[in-house]
C-alpha cells in the first residue's frame, strides 16, 4: 500500500493511528495556478507519475507473493483506475499499464483493467470473487492504483468539487473533496493462506442511481439497494454489522446522499468512518487501499477516527 502517509500498510496505519494526514497545498495545481490542497507521495516523476507508482506495488508483489502465484496459469491480476496512465492519452492509457505488469511480474495472462470511476477497487474485488466462485481462477491479484495529473484536478475544479482546505466528510463546516494519488494490492484467493492476515469476503453487490452523471441520487436509491442485496446475499441480519467503511468525499451532496442511505436502511446507529481525510479521494485505488485499512483495523481490534470531522453535518444523523 503506497500513498503519502507510507510505502507499506503497516506503515500506513501507524500514521493512520497517529492522526496524521497526507493532504497538503501544492503550489500553482491549479487550472489557474491555485494551490490546492492535494494528497501527493513525493519522490515521483511529474513526467510518469502514473509509471512509477505501478513499478513500486509491483516491486512489492515481487517481495511479498511467491511466484507459484505469480507465475500460475490459475491466477488473474485485475487492475482497478479511472484513468491509468492518462498521460498516455493518445496514444493508450492502459498501455503502461499492461508492459509493466508483463516486465515487472511475468503473469500467464493478460491484466483484466476495471474502470469504473469511485467503485473500480471495490467492484475488481468484487469481480475477483465471481471469476473464483466460476471456478476461472484460483486465486487473483487486485491492484488499485491512479496518480495525481493536470487532467484529474482541473476536472474536479471545473466541476467546483475541490475544497480549499483538508476535506472533512461528514462534518457540517465540509466544502468539498480533496484528491489524492496511491496504489495498494491484495489477493482474493479461493483457499485461506497462512501468509499475513486474512478475512472472508461473504458478498458484495453493485448498482446504479441513473441520476446524474456528476450527482447521486437526492434519496440515496443506488447505495440502498446495493446495501441490501450484499446483506441479502451475505445470509446475515443487519444488527451484525459492528462498523462500515463509509465512502465519505466532503461533497454535500454525496454525504448527504449517504446518510439519507444508511438512514433508510436502519444502519444509522453503526459506526462509520470516511478515511478521504488521511489520503484523499485515490479515485480508483480508494476501494483497494480502504479495504486494506479495514483489514488492519479488524486484525488490531480499532475503529480509526475521520480526520476533519467535529460535527455533524449531515441531514441524517449518523454515528462517525
Amino acid at each position: 500500500m503506497v500513498t503519502p502517509l507510507g510505502i507499506t500498510l503497516a506503515e500506513n496505519f501507524q500514521n493512520m493511528l497517529a492522526g496524521k494526514s497526507g493532504i497538503h497545498k501544492i503550489p500553482e495545481s491549479g487550472f489557474q495556478k491555485e494551490n490546492w490542497p492535494l494528497s501527493q507521495i513525493s519522490n515521483l516523476n511529474p513526467e510518469h507519475r502514473y509509471r512509477d507508482l505501478l513499478a513500486m506495488v509491483c516491486d512489492s508483489l515481487l517481495v511479498n507473493c511467491s511466484p507459484e502465484i505469480l507465475h500460475n496459469d490459475r491466477t488473474l491480476i485485475i487492475v482497478s483506475t479511472t484513468k491509468g496512465d492518462i498521460n498516455a492519452l493518445p496514444k493508450d492509457p492502459f498501455a503502461s499499464t499492461r508492459k509493466i505488469i508483463a516486465d515487472k511480474l511475468k503473469p500467464v495472462h493478460a491484466p483484466l483493467i476495471i474502470s469504473n470511476a469511485c467503485i473500480s477497487g471495490v467492484l475488481a474485488v468484487g469481480t475477483a470473487a465471481d471469476y473464483i466462485d466460476d471456478g476461472r481462477y484460483d486465486q487473483i491479484i487486485v491492484i488499485g492504483i491512479d496518480a495525481l495529473s493536470d487532467f484529474i484536478v482541473y476536472g474536479f475544479q471545473s466541476l467546483f468539487a475541490l475544497s480549499e482546505e483538508p476535506s472533512k466528510p461528514f462534518d457540517k463546516n465540509r466544502t468539498g473533496i480533496s484528491i489524492g494519488e496511491a496504489a495498494g494490492a491484495l489477493i482474493v484467493s479461493k483457499e485461506k493462506s497462512d501468509r499475513g492476515f486474512c478475512t472472508e469476503l461473504l458478498s458484495y453487490s453493485s448498482s446504479n442511481d441513473a441520476n446524474h452523471i456528476s450527482g447521486p441520487s437526492r434519496t440515496g436509491e443506488g447505495l440502498v439497494r446495493c446495501v441490501r442485496r450484499t446483506i441479502q446475499r451475505a445470509g446475515i441480519d443487519p444488527n451484525q454489522i459492528d462498523f462500515i467503511s463509509a465512502h465519505g468525499t466532503g461533497t454535500l451532496y454525496n454525504d448527504d446522499m449517504e446518510s439519507i442511505a444508511f438512514d433508510r436502511l436502519e444502519l444509522s446507529h453503526v459506526p462509520m468512518n470516511s478515511m478521504k481525510g488521511y489520503f484523499g479521494h485515490t479515485l480508483g485505488a480508494a476501494g483497494v487501499i480502504e479495504i486494506l485499512a479495514t483489514m488492519s483495523m479488524m486484525q488490531n481490534g480499532i475503529l480509526l477516527r475521520s480526520p476533519g470531522f467535529e460535527e455533524n453535518g449531515t441531514v441524517k444523523a449518523i454515528n462517525v
